[in-house]
């Protein structure tokens, strides 16, 4: 019995269950090795902007502190509960251990829908939020960081908020802060840029015409739009995007640019252009070279992998394929990169590449000795996401 419960947490242990055989743990000490240490939840009451009371659930799960404090995102999405929050920090602890960094995972989150609040309501309760977890976090147990629906300036305010109860400015409580309150500039565009890195290196290692290659981007938020412009940047026709509101199509390629200038002011890429509209539940399954899922846990399943058409999947969110779809692209590919956020190219054997967040564990139990890594260890830490986001 566990109070984790949820597909995306099914999906994490039976990402764990496929390596824990493959490296034959014994049974009694797996669920040392898969469950967290800690699970917190808290109610976050606010005033609202009419003068009513609305009380907000909030979590943080915090995976393991053997190798020292547990470092991870925190979330602001309807689709929040502690068996997702669960997951996402088990798989912080993967990543992190896979490049020997000396954190453990973590993730928070709070179950909102960010459309009902105005900006007095959000700082009410981000600061709240934080308040409430102030018993159970700090630069040496668990430090946060940005991830959907939280940006610089939530982080900015969670902060202040814990500073206020230190008495003295720690700005190492988070990353993700703004560069004026001790961030690091280049912070908001590393994940994005990593996987349009990366993507290139695949291209080049399969002697794809950067020139005459085409993108699509699923996902138009902090790490799919900085993608896109990194793809726009190094000469393909990012030729499909979408968000939450929708998509956009344009077969000679979008002006990347002016979208995310739009996006930019008005949150998302909603009335860009009527003309361009499209489909979003097509998006995945478009013909072109790099497919970047930049969005949601889960979106390819089995039947999405087997209707892909694209020659590299550069996987830029937290496990954007379910294991069933894993089992499909174990068939279909001949070299796979799977390691976290966009870290490392184990190359294998194939015609479709992988890169991005999943289990790094499988990548290494299946192939293993036959792995030879590409990589560029400069932009390893700085392109690793919210597991190597600077200060």
């Amino acid at each position: 019995m566990t109070v984790y419960t949820g597909p995306v947490f099914e999906m994490a242990v039976n990402q764990f269950g496929v390596i824990a055989h493959h490296l034959s743990i014994p049974m009694d000490e797996r669920d040392r090795l898969l469950l967290p240490k800690r699970a917190i939840t808290v109610s976050c009451p606010i005033h609202r902007d009419d003068g009513t009371i609305t009380v907000f659930e909030g979590y943080r799960v915090q995976h393991h502190l053997t190798l020292g404090p547990t470092k991870g995102g925190t979330r602001f999405a309807p689709s929040v509960d502690i068996g997702e929050v669960a997951a996402l920090a088990i798989w912080m602890s993967w990543k992190c251990a896979l490049v020997g960094l000396p954190y453990g995972g973590a993730k928070g989150g709070v179950r909102v829908d960010l459309a009902t609040l105005s900006r007095r309501e959000l700082e009410s309760l981000s600061r709240r939020y934080m308040q409430e977890m102030i018993p159970f976090v700090g630069p040496h147990t668990d430090v946060m960081a940005p991830d959907m629906g939280t940006n610089e300036q939530v982080m900015a305010w969670f902060m202040d908020t814990y500073s206020m109860y230190q008495g003295r400015t720690v700005t190492e409580i988070v990353t993700g802060k703004p560069v004026a309150s001790g961030g690091t500039l280049g912070r908001r565009e590393a994940t994005g840029r990593g996987v349009a890195h990366l993507a290139r290196r695949v291209m080049k290692e399969l002697a794809i015409d950067l020139n005459n290659a085409t993108a699509v981007i699923q996902g138009f938020g902090n790490v799919g739009s900085y993608a896109a412009l990194g793809l726009h940047q190094f000469g393909l026709k990012v030729i499909a995007v979408s968000d939450h509101t929708g998509a956009l199509y344009e077969a000679t390629g979008l002006d990347i640019p002016a979208l995310m200038r739009h996006a930019g002011e008005h949150g998302s890429i909603a009335g860009f252009s009527s003309q361009l509209q499209f489909d979003p539940a097509q998006i995945l399954t478009l013909p072109c070279d790099v497919l970047v899922p930049a969005a949601m846990e889960r979106v390819i399943d089995a039947r999405v992998a087997e209707n892909l058409k694209c020659r590299v999947l550069a996987e830029g969110a937290n496990g954007p394929t379910t294991p069933d779809a894993d089992l499909v692209l174990e068939k279909r590919q001949d070299e796979i990169s799977n390691s976290g956020h966009p870290l490392q190219l184990r190359w294998c054997r194939g015609q479709l590449f992988r890169m991005g967040a999943g289990p790094a564990a499988t990548v290494l139990g299946r192939r293993g000795s036959d792995a030879a890594r590409i990589s560029d260890p400069r932009s390893r830490l700085r392109s690793y996401g919210d597991a190597g986001e600077g200060r």
